[in-house]
């Protein structure tokens, strides 16, 4: 299962450079295949492991990851005054997010926080670490990190 899964997306993002290439999209281009790069990267790096392929969880962790990164550029650019770049990066991230499940609205990660609050007993900001890691356990790659922190700050105060 883990290999076809690999399969699919290494062959979908070969299939959509094909795509890119044809339509003379640079900026899909280019991401798309910095996606590509970054997940032989990493197949690589798991490679000592045993393991010959990326898990899908390993997948999803990469594509949060640069999906993080640009978030993290565009703010630095909008900053830095430069919005040329963050435009860029803008571009970026909303093709990445094509890859990744969808987002949880707030509402829906808000409910998901609540019932771990509930479940886990937490009363107060000290148990923060109670929280957390179940958390992001639960909700990686459907929320950023940061949304899921600061509601779950907000609730424990």
């Amino acid at each position: 299962m883990t290999e076809s899964t690999e399969q699919r997306l290494k062959e979908k993002l070969t299939e959509e450079i094909k795509k890119a290439m044809k339509a003379k999209d640079k900026i899909r281009l280019e991401t798309i295949r910095s996606l590509k790069k970054v997940i032989l990267e990493k197949e690589v790096e798991v490679r000592p492991k045993g393991q010959t392929e990326l898990t899908p969880e390993q997948e999803l962790e990469v594509l949060a990851q640069q999906a993080k990164q640009r978030r993290d550029s565009i703010e630095q650019y909008r900053q830095g005054g430069r919005d040329d770049l963050a435009d860029k990066e803008a571009q970026e991230l909303a093709i990445i997010e094509t890859y990744l499940p969808r987002q949880l609205s707030t509402e829906e990660i808000e409910a998901i926080i609540d019932n771990i609050i509930q479940s886990v007993g937490a009363t107060s900001p000290k148990d923060m670490g109670k929280v957390m890691g179940p958390a992001m356990k639960e909700l990686k790659g459907k929320a950023d990190g940061k949304q899921v922190q600061e509601i779950v700050k907000a609730k424990l105060n």
